[in-house]
């Protein structure tokens, strides 16, 4: 289908955003696009896109492909996209999704980051409903064995790794509650729960009474750098549907993540 740009734009308008059409176009290709498949996507003639590829190619963004007649992408492309994503502002981001899960639950809402191997909470909502109010605060260090957000990290960041990070950290894995787990065996078997929902649940393990169901965000590279999560009491949690509060909290993750670039 061709993608045929407004007609009615000034010409300086119109030239920039056909050659970011060429651009996006592109990026479809990994090994290159021949110059006559570019026209006809764009619906431009073969000169006309010859010279914007042309100014593309002085510009350094793109430059001949292998095969002869086709055009690829440089890296300059990566370098720029790289630098808008570092200049994002995860919490400005997120936080009208935050903000929707929030109320659309009531209940308590969690933003964490990994940092140096480490999960951090960077935001929370307190419930707009709810009651209850947990003890966690913005800055406080997470562990990851005892956490919905943690396990996550755990599944995601070190699962090649669990048994290292588990002999590592076993000074500060301790029983908090009957439902903490502390083997290794028992992590193991979680992580793979982990990975078939797509989310993670704390079963009271770090407080008696008190339930989180976390999921995953995901950025561009495909990594899990940040994780939202939901805190409720158990008798909520058993109201409100295990399954169904998963699926708020993993739309809203899946929200961020896209707003990140990520999938």
């Amino acid at each position: 289908m061709k993608k045929k740009m407004e007609t009615d734009s000034p010409s300086g308008t119109q030239s920039l955003l056909r050659g970011l059409q060429l651009m996006e176009l592109l990026s479809d290709y990994a090994n290159g696009c021949p110059l006559a498949r570019l026209a006809e996507e764009t619906g431009m003639s073969k000169s006309t896109t010859h010279r914007l590829l042309q100014g593309l190619q002085s510009a350094g963004y793109v430059t001949p492909a292998p095969t002869y007649g086709s055009y690829r992408l440089t890296t300059k492309c990566v370098a720029v996209g790289q630098k808008a994503l570092s200049s994002l502002n995860v919490i400005h981001v997120s936080a009208r999704h935050l903000e929707t899960l929030n109320i659309d639950t009531g209940e308590t809402v969690n933003f964490s980051c990994m940092e140096n191997g480490r999960a951090i909470m960077i935001n929370k909502l307190d419930p707009t409903r709810g009651m209850v109010r947990t003890r966690a605060y913005i800055g406080q260090p997470l562990s990851l064995y005892c956490s919905a957000m943690g396990k996550l990290y755990l599944a995601h960041c070190f699962r090649d790794r669990i048994g290292d990070y588990w002999e590592s950290h076993r000074d500060e894995i301790r029983t908090l509650t009957k439902n903490t787990i502390t083997e290794l065996s028992a992590m193991k078997k979680e992580i793979q729960e982990i990975e078939k929902a797509g989310y993670a649940v704390d079963r009271e393990e770090n407080e008696l009474g008190i339930c989180c169901v976390a999921a995953p965000v995901f950025d561009v590279m495909g990594r899990v750098q940040y994780a939202v999560s939901v805190s409720l009491t158990l008798a909520k949690l058993k109201q409100i549907g295990e399954k169904t509060l998963a699926t708020k909290v993993m739309t809203a993750a899946r929200r961020i993540s896209e707003e990140l670039g990520g999938a």
